[in-house]
């Protein structure tokens, strides 16, 4: 049974930064590419960014410059670093795991089989 723990979210002041963990158990962690989305009210669940198994990435055009992602395999766990941070970020951020491992799907969210339960941040004025 795969589980995804994420954790790091909280409030932040725009322009600041926040960086978001994600744990994953259950199967061979390097063996999949990983995804972080996110969700505001009203709206629908998008990608953020995500990588590969060998590390290629993909970011949505929004937090292009300004988040990265990267995966640790020895501690099985994928990071989102975010700076400078806008209004616009909040949401509930959420990890997934992709069942490919290459960069051949990372974008489709129809790829990601297993979610964590989400962790919200919050960016004020």
């Amino acid at each position: 049974q795969v589980q995804l723990v994420e954790s790091g979210g909280g409030l932040v002041q725009a322009g600041g930064s926040l960086r978001l963990s994600c744990a994953a158990s259950g199967r061979t962690f390097n063996n999949y590419a990983m995804g972080w989305f996110r969700q505001a009210p009203g709206k629908e669940r998008e990608l953020v960014a995500a990588i590969s198994s060998g590390g290629s990435t993909y970011y949505a055009d929004s937090v292009k410059g300004r988040f990265t992602i990267s995966r640790d395999n020895a501690k099985n766990t994928v990071y989102l670093q975010m700076n400078s941070l806008k209004l616009e970020d909040t949401a509930v951020y959420y990890c997934a795991q992709s069942r490919r491992s290459g960069y051949y799907g990372l974008s489709q969210i129809k790829e990601y089989t297993y979610w964590g339960q989400g962790t919200q941040v919050t960016v004020s004025s």
